[in-house]
């Protein structure tokens, strides 16, 4: 009597629940680490060839390579990446503290700006409600109570989930050393255990690899440099906090379209509007032909532009990665789009494979 591999119909489809529920407890038990596991299989990724490098040097002693490789990863990259963490809040503090103390003169720079506007948009603002600062400031004030809250909130959920961030944080390290010594076989394991046919497995898996080397090498390096050279101009034209304002360029220039320019464009209208006329000039001279111009050189360079992914979809999943799964959206976001597009691809060119056929 011939059976099947697994059995009966219904025992085969007994053993796929089993193995539905398995996976969904599996990541439910693993999701508050989801972070850490995210972040640690993208330095995998990025950093394996750091990893193939040692390697060659100790054929022998992959535990050794893939210590050397993390150690490396620390202090290149996540001991400068905190310290710059420390010098933004520290600078967003003293920001926040300036305000409140009456260090900074609101009123003063609101008056100069809305005079320094066009007559036609002075009058808008007026019939809005805007053209008077204690009406301004009688809205700021209700944005700002309820930020308060927010932020108080948040600060007390920090400071009481400190060791739930080391944790995490040791999490990560310890799961990349795992996955820089054996991701590759894993890999290869995993590709080959999806209910796919493996020629779209393995042509999901490149897009995989593709989008995570885009995402983390050419837009984190291009939000790298123009983050520096952000602080930079801001440094030479004399305004406060070149590190927070750094930073947000950097974050902002992971947005396509719109990117650093978010950051530049109201500091150099501010400029311009109390009288800084040299230093607001600077701001536009470098937001212009220096800062803009670095996505415009570097990512090519970097991963090409043939992404597969059109910029307004970057945008929104973005933006939407963002707010459903924090900072971890950066990457996650552009890697669903992009394996939805391919998975639509695919099933586009087996359709039209198939209808000569019909």
């Amino acid at each position: 009597m011939q059976t099947t591999p697994f059995g009966s119909d219904i025992e085969r489809l007994g053993f796929l629940l089993f193995l539905v529920l398995v996976t969904g407890g599996l990541a439910l038990v693993a999701w508050p680490f989801i972070a850490p596991l995210l972040w640690a299989t993208l330095a995998a990724i990025m950093f394996q060839p750091l990893y193939n490098w040692f390697k060659i040097k100790r054929p022998d002693s992959p535990n050794q390579s893939a210590l050397a490789a993390l150690l490396v990863i620390t202090f290149a990259i996540l001991v400068p990446a905190l310290w710059i963490g420390a010098i933004v809040v520290e600078q967003a503090a003293l920001l926040v503290v300036a305000f409140q103390e009456g260090e900074i003169d609101v009123a003063a720079w609101f008056t100069q700006i809305f005079n320094a506007l066009p007559e036609q948009l002075r009058g808008a603002l007026r019939s809005q409600g805007l053209g008077n600062f204690a009406m301004v400031q009688g809205r700021l004030q209700d944005l700002v109570t309820e930020s308060a809250g927010l932020i108080a909130s948040r600060a007390v959920a920090i400071g009481g989930s400190a060791l739930s961030w080391f944790l995490a944080f040791g999490v990560g390290l310890y799961v990349t050393f795992f996955l820089l010594r054996d991701g590759r076989t894993i890999g290869r394991t995993v590709v080959r255990a999806l209910p796919l046919e493996r020629s779209i497995a393995d042509r999901l898996a490149e897009r995989f690899l593709a989008i995570v080397r885009a995402t983390v090498k050419g837009s984190g390096v291009v939000a790298l440099v123009q983050g520096v050279l952000g602080a930079i101009t801001f440094w030479i034209v004399g305004m406060p906090s070149v590190a927070l304002f750094g930073v947000l360029m950097g974050i902002f220039s992971l947005l396509p379209a719109v990117g650093p320019a978010i950051v530049w464009v109201p500091a150099a209208i501010w400029l311009l509007a109390t009288g800084a006329i040299w230093q607001g000039v600077v701001v536009i001279i470098s937001g212009v032909a220096v800062i803009g111009m670095v996505d415009n050189a570097l990512r090519p360079i970097l991963v090409g532009r043939d992404t597969g992914i059109p910029d307004w979809v970057i945008l929104v999943t973005t933006l939407g990665g963002i707010a459903t799964v924090g900072m971890s959206g950066i990457v996650v976001g552009p890697l669903v789009a992009g394996l939805f597009l391919a998975g639509w691809s695919i099933l586009t060119e087996q359709r039209a494979e198939a209808a000569p056929e019909a």
